[in-house]
């Protein structure tokens, strides 16, 4: 993560804003969708891509992985489908030990 040397003060609501600058590059709009993650000390603001989340939780995560005709799933999400399919479909899966 790199350093832009901008300092932007948290107003009384808790807002701060992106400089228009970071906001042209980042194509963000007035109402453009954002994540909020947070990491350690970190706030990471992400702008958010509907095309990645989970089809199932509607999560959006670094682990999601893309399947066939362009559907996201995530770890959460794949686990939750794989027991609905076992559950309707009468088949399992063989215990691993």
């Amino acid at each position: 993560m790199r350093s832009l040397g901008i300092v932007r003060k948290v107003d009384q609501l808790g807002r701060i804003v992106i400089p228009k600058e970071l906001r042209n590059t980042l194509q963000l709009n007035t109402g453009s969708p954002m994540e909020i993650f947070v990491e350690d000390d970190k706030i990471i603001l992400r702008k958010y891509a509907i095309n990645e989340a989970c089809i199932v939780t509607g999560e959006i995560t670094p682990e999601n992985r893309e399947y066939s005709n362009g559907m996201f799933l995530s770890p959460n999400g794949a686990r939750i489908l794989l027991e609905e399919i076992e559950k309707n479909s009468g088949v399992s899966r063989p215990a691993l030990y």
